[in-house]
């Protein structure tokens, strides 16, 4: 089942949307769940809440395998302002964006996760938690990952904007030194690039990246989608494989 409550978001003195999957016994099954949160929430579960009109399925996807709780956090519709709560850098591409991001995830560590934790059955430590999204939120799952490490041990980060901010995001990741069982899943599609040098480039970003994680001591999967695009279809086959990846061993 997905339920909705609307939440404050203190660094922006803004209410948003939330929407929660939880298993449709949850009440009463006596067990306790693993949580992914996830960006752009909007676009997961329905078809008539997607902005473009085609959801992640997630809902289909978690009635099937009723294990986990998902935390979908809608984004900001308000002009360029998705962008902006949805980059932790200031960046001159797109006409210069001065990103919030960092606020945006210390809310969502600082306030939000504990709010989930105390009205749901959660297994609410870090071996159990996880984080994800697509473009910019994938971007922020890349930077969430390596910022509050403490607190996720899991990212799902599909096509992440990551050329916005290389230096910034690299910089931020060598830093870190995962704990055990840190996993990350980073996709990128081969529509999403133009030509074979536009692929070329970006899959040697995508692999700088993967390579930095690696070194700090975090699993990766990379996954090229062979003909994907950047859009939720593409993106909602993918489901499976992530969260198998990313919660298959330690649910």
């Amino acid at each position: 089942m997905v339920t909705t409550f609307m939440t404050r978001i203190t660094p922006y003195g803004l209410d948003r949307k939330v929407f929660v999957y939880l298993p449709d016994d949850y009440k009463t099954s006596g067990e306790r769940y693993p949580v992914l949160y996830m960006f752009d929430g909007h676009n997961l579960f329905f078809d008539d809440t997607a902005t473009y009109g085609t959801c992640w399925g997630l809902k289909e996807y978690l009635d099937a395998h009723p294990d986990f709780i998902v935390v979908g956090v809608d984004c900001n519709h308000e002009g360029n302002d998705r962008l902006v709560e949805y980059c932790p850098y200031k960046t001159r591409r797109w006409g210069g964006i001065t990103g919030t991001g960092k606020a945006y995830l210390q809310w969502l560590v600082d306030e939000l996760k504990p709010y989930i934790d105390a009205h749901y059955p959660t297994k609410p430590g870090r071996r159990y938690t996880g984080i994800g999204g697509s473009s910019m939120g994938g971007l922020m799952s890349l930077y969430a990952i390596a910022a509050h490490s403490a607190v996720f041990s899991k990212a799902a980060c599909l096509s992440p904007s990551i050329s916005i901010c290389m230096e910034a995001l690299l910089a931020d990741i060598a830093k870190v030194h995962f704990p055990g069982l840190t996993r990350v899943y980073v996709s990128w599609g081969s529509k999403e690039c133009q030509g074979k040098k536009g692929l070329a480039e970006h899959t040697e970003r995508v692999l700088s990246v993967a390579n930095t994680l690696q070194t700090r001591g975090a699993e990766v999967w990379t996954w090229l989608q062979v003909g994907g695009g950047h859009c939720e279809a593409d993106w909602a086959t993918q489901v499976p494989q992530f969260m198998k990846f990313l919660y298959g061993h330690n649910r």
